[in-house]
């Protein structure tokens, strides 16, 4: 009888803990991912092996905002993958702009940055004024960073490289300045952005979209887990609403994949079938 490793016993402990003490479940999280990221915090809160983690998880108050920002993913850039950035402008927007009111959820927002370049781009397409976005996550932490809109200032080149090949009408820096080590966005990109905490695996519908953008988070689910949000976004969105995904995301296995058509297959970008409901 082959005996499972010890520290996946321990790892599959840690995660029944964390669900049954703070109610978050990362019991549909693949599981290679999820034990590096967990090994890793074990290693930054002191913890010799996971079960000490597990243990400061149920007895120290203070640890579970810890234990959340190391699990959680937060790694973006402004207008990442700009081809993805290019086709909603003339793929999408086009479409959007026969609303009256547009309604897009970014979905695992991390600190902000793609609702930032999102905010740009709507704004030099004329859409902005009548758009509201719902930047969500699950994570406490991050969504604070992401309402700042600051960012260091080693990453503004690529930001302002990223923008111009999305197709960027001026200069990065018309949209925020320098400042101690630091770019920190015009404020008015603020205006029309919700941040709202929300937990793709816990909660429900969040908005009546026409876009959901979530990209690069599906990979970290397992597939029933990832066949569950695409359910939640095919109910999040409006009849022929759009669905923008990461450039390594698949989801030509799951059930609820079969609602939606491919628009871009390179961009990842697909609509909600017209015969699906909202």
């Amino acid at each position: 009888m082959n005996r499972p490793d010890p520290e996946d016993v321990e790892l599959e402990l840690f995660v029944r803990a964390l669900q049954l003490r703070h109610g978050y479940d990362f019991s549909g999280y693949a599981r290679a991912s999820l034990k590096r990221r967990v090994q890793n915090l074990a290693m930054s809160l002191s913890c010799r092996t996971i079960s000490e983690l597990t243990a400061k998880l149920l007895r120290e108050d203070g640890c579970l905002p810890l234990v959340i920002a190391g699990l959680s993913v937060p790694v973006s850039e402004m207008f990442r993958n700009p081809t993805v950035f290019r086709a909603l402008v003339s793929e999408v927007f086009p479409v959007l702009a026969s609303y009256p009111h547009i309604n897009i959820w970014q979905a695992g927002c991390a600190r902000g940055e793609e609702v930032y370049s999102l905010a740009i781009l709507l704004e030099e397409a004329g859409l902005y004024e009548r758009t509201q976005i719902y930047a969500t996550d699950f994570n406490d932490v991050v969504l604070g960073a992401a309402q700042e809109g600051i960012f260091p200032v080693s990453e503004a080149r690529a930001y302002a490289e990223n923008y111009l090949a999305a197709g960027g009408q001026h200069t990065l820096n018309h949209y925020c300045i320098a400042k101690y080590e630091h770019i920190k966005l015009d404020e008015s990109l603020k205006r029309n952005i919700t941040f709202a905490n929300h937990n793709l695996v816990a909660d429900g519908v969040f908005c009546e979209a026409h876009l959901i953008l979530c990209r690069n988070v599906l990979i970290y689910f397992t597939n029933p887990l990832q066949d569950h949000v695409l359910g939640l976004f095919r109910d999040s969105l409006v009849r022929g609403g759009f669905l923008c995904l990461g450039n390594k995301e698949s989801i030509s296995f799951a059930p609820n994949a079969r609602e939606f058509e491919a628009i871009d297959g390179r961009a990842r970008i697909y609509q909600l079938g017209a015969g699906s409901s909202a």
